[in-house]
């Protein structure tokens, strides 16, 4: 095996929420698994297409960013998806020097 610099190697027990509801017509079923890493921001995983991304509520404020991460249809449907998350995701305070 190559050279390689390990970065980290962490267990966690994490909670998992999953949400599943239907938008004019549309069928979302979600998995949130909220940890301590990443800066506390969930891991939102759509469960039809195995799409996952880090999510926090002001993430959610930008459907075009939803739209694209799982390939959703319309920009209706990412309005509506943008809304969902945005009530159901936590707050992350930014840090000077998060990142």
């Amino acid at each position: 095996m190559e050279h390689y610099d390990h970065l980290y190697d962490v267990s966690e027990n994490a909670n998992v929420r999953f949400l599943g509801f239907i938008s004019e017509g549309t069928r979302y079923d979600f998995g949130m698994v909220f940890t301590h890493k990443f800066y506390g921001k969930p891991l939102v995983i759509c469960m039809q297409t195995g799409q996952s991304t880090l999510l926090s509520s002001e993430d959610a404020v930008n459907p075009g960013y939803l739209q694209k991460i799982f390939r959703l249809d319309s920009e209706n449907e990412a309005v509506a998806l943008a809304e969902f998350f945005q009530e159901h995701l936590p707050s992350i305070p930014f840090e000077e020097n998060q990142y």
